[in-house]
């Protein structure tokens, strides 16, 4: 009870801190140029279907999330709300790592991810019935509404289970490599770091030849692609569906995110990051 009594305490005194009060109440966010903001797309593993625990509803003062309606708040889980089922992603432990490392900046998760969605879908103008929106499209429209207030650095990506089939595949290599130049131009980021997570390697759901087809394309692209990097997903488990990582190994696969970027970032003073391994 104690526990509890001191866990409730700290969170209003932070929403306090924040001078919220209530859903539509505003967040005082750090200046421009010290907001690093990052675009989280792809489809259900990068929204996250974790289930959340109280861990996960910990505020840390200097990272936000964009909520659906364009408004800054504490970034707590679920961040994304493509489908009712979202749930802990790898967004938050990914900024944890990076707000801990760096005390003068604060971080602004956008969250863009649609469930089920294939690479065709992140074109524009394209549709995606599941999510009813058009993936693409609205990423970018709420990345150049979160710009007003910072600056972009980065756009991390997990997908690729939707097109997992023979024809897709096939097809996968280029569509990303077309994505993430139409990212970029799009966003006036030629430049900005693209971080691709590996699809996930459950037993119960072995590989067939168009996943690897998949796996490849990724591997590929990260070393072709000019700042872009490749974030393994060996050793993370799944939840009973064989289909998504559980919330543990969602925050682990956040974790290798931010050290896949920070070894981008920070070439020469981040001796301890782990290169992704390919």
């Amino acid at each position: 009870m104690k526990s509890l009594r001191f866990t409730v305490i700290t969170s209003l005194l932070h929403y306090m801190s924040f001078g919220i009060a209530g859903e539509n109440a505003q967040v005082r966010l750090s200046s421009k140029e010290n907001f690093h903001l990052f675009l989280l797309a792809g489809q259900s593993n990068m929204a996250g279907r974790g289930i959340v625990a109280e861990e996960d509803k910990e505020i840390h003062p200097r990272i936000f999330a964009l909520s659906k309606d364009g408004k800054w708040k504490p970034a707590v889980d679920p961040i994304h709300y493509d489908k009712g089922e979202a749930g802990v992603g790898p967004g938050k432990s990914f900024a944890v790592a990076l707000a801990e490392r760096n005390k003068d900046i604060s971080i602004g998760l956008v969250p863009a991810a649609c469930g089920g969605s294939p690479i065709s879908t992140w074109e524009p103008g394209k549709y995606h019935d599941q999510t009813r929106s058009h993936p693409y499209d609205d990423a970018i429209k709420r990345m150049q509404h979160a710009m007003q207030d910072g600056v972009l650095k980065g756009i991390l990506w997990h997908q690729g289970e939707a097109d997992s089939n023979p024809q897709s595949a096939k097809e996968h290599k280029e569509k990303l490599r077309v994505l993430i130049d139409r990212f970029r131009e799009d966003l006036n980021a030629p430049s900005v770091p693209f971080i691709i997570g590996q699809l996930g390697q459950f037993p119960g759901c072995p590989w067939d030849a168009s996943r690897k087809l998949v796996n490849e394309a990724h591997i590929s692209i990260a070393r072709e692609v000019a700042c872009a990097s490749f974030v393994s997903s060996d050793g993370l488990t799944c939840k009973k569906d064989n289909i998504h990582f559980d919330a543990e190994s969602l925050r682990d696969l956040g974790r290798r995110y931010a050290r896949a970027y920070l070894k981008m970032a920070e070439p020469d003073t981040v001796a301890d990051a782990k290169k992704p391994r390919l």
